[in-house]
Order: C-alpha cells, then structure tokens, then sequence
C-alpha cells in the first residue's frame, strides 16, 4: 500500500454514490475517513481490506463492513442485519444496536456493540470476538466453531444450539440453553481470556473489578452432537 496521506477526508453520501465511497476505501489514498450522511444505506464500507479508520456518522442498513479485515470502522448509529458478516481481522465498533446476525461466520477481528444486538448474533462464528455491552437476542451462536462472545447484560433464547468450539461469557440472565450447551467451569485461564477481551472492548474498568469479572457465567459445547 503506497503512503497514505493523514487528513481526514470526508465523503459525504447526499453527494457521492456508495460505489464511489466503497471504490475509494478499497484503494485508499488516506489513512483516516469520515463517512457523513449514510441514511440507512447497505454495504457501507464493505471489503475494506486495508489498516484505515472509517468512521461512519449516522445509522447503516444490512451487510456494513461485511468482509472486513485489518481496519478500524466506528459507526455513530444503529447498523442493520449482517454487520462485520465474515469478517476476518481489523475492528468494528457500533455505538448504538446492532440488528440480526452480527458478524455472522466472522474469522478473525473483533466486534464491539455498544447496545444491544438482536437475534442471530454470531451464527456459525469460525474464530473471531464479540463484545456486546447490552443484551444478546435469541439464537446466537448457532453451530459457532470457534471465537468467543462476551455478553454483558442477557442473553435471549436457544443460546449456543449445536454450538462447536466457541466460547461464550454471559453476565445476565440466559433464557435458555440450545441443544449440546451447556454451562462451563471458569478456569483461570478463561478468567484470563475474558479479561482481555473486556479489556479490548474498551471496559478497562470493569475488567479490573474482580467481583464484576466473577459475575459472568461460560458457556459452550457438551460435544454430544459430534465426534473430534
């Protein structure tokens, strides 16, 4: 990637298509974006596969930073269904909710929600993180295969149905248990792990309050369903 130049350059999308903004995240030629005006509009920085800020003002439709890897997308709003979908490194940060299927099939990378995220959140997830400061609707972390998802208020219903290798953390209530998950021991070195990822997620905090950290439950496979 050529030298990348350090002012802010702004698009804002009454004026610029999103073939245009997109075009010019795939190929950037700055370090640092601000996205104005992206009233709702769907696949809002998709396929950015380089290390740049992106950040969006205003709410997104379905599939925003879907795809992503190595960058760093804050959006100041509500995204829609399929946000960070297979996503692969690089952070994404919604200060707001996040709809169905959150960072469904996500590798890599790290997923923060300040809100709540709804149902779906981290199908099939195969090896990347999720923090969510809210509460979890119902079905996530369906068949998820590997990374981890750190729910800080509830979590809805059919949690972890058929679920592999994933590892969940819930500090609320669970409305039920899918089939195969099951409540785990919190061994140190999954005290450790979820530490880190609070950490990550910006709650430097409450990752130092041992009786907040204590509070959380995991959760993950009885590995009934499948044979290694």
């Amino acid at each position: 990637m050529e030298s990348l130049t350090e002012t802010v350059v702004e698009i804002d999308l009454s004026e610029k298509s999103l073939r245009e903004l997109n075009s010019e995240l795939h190929n950037p030629t700055a370090s640092n974006y601000r996205v104005l005006n992206p009233r709702g509009g769907h696949s809002v920085a998709a396929g950015v596969k380089d290390p740049i800020n992106v950040e969006i003002e205003g709410d997104v439709g379905y599939f925003c930073a879907g795809m992503h890897q190595h960058g760093n997308i804050t959006i100041n709003g509500m995204a829609g269904p399929g946000v960070a979908e297979n996503m692969m490194s690089g952070v994404v940060h919604i200060k707001g909710h996040a709809s169905q299927s959150a960072a469904a099939t996500a590798h890599g990378g790290l997923l923060i929600v300040e809100g709540n995220a709804s149902t779906r959140c981290g199908i099939s997830l195969k090896g990347g993180d999720i923090v969510i400061k809210g509460n979890m609707g119902s079905k996530a972390a369906f068949m998820a295969q590997a990374g981890r998802i750190v729910v800080c208020g509830d979590a809805g219903e059919d949690l972890g149905d058929s679920i592999f290798e994933a590892r969940l953390y819930v500090r609320g209530e669970v409305a039920s248990l899918g089939a195969d998950c099951i409540e785990k021991e919190m061994r140190p070195e999954h005290r450790e792990e979820l530490v880190q990822l609070l950490k990550d997620a910006g709650m430097e905090e409450e990752a130092n309050d041992d009786a907040y950290v204590d509070s959380f439950t995991r959760y993950g496979s009885a590995r009934t369903l499948y044979n290694f």
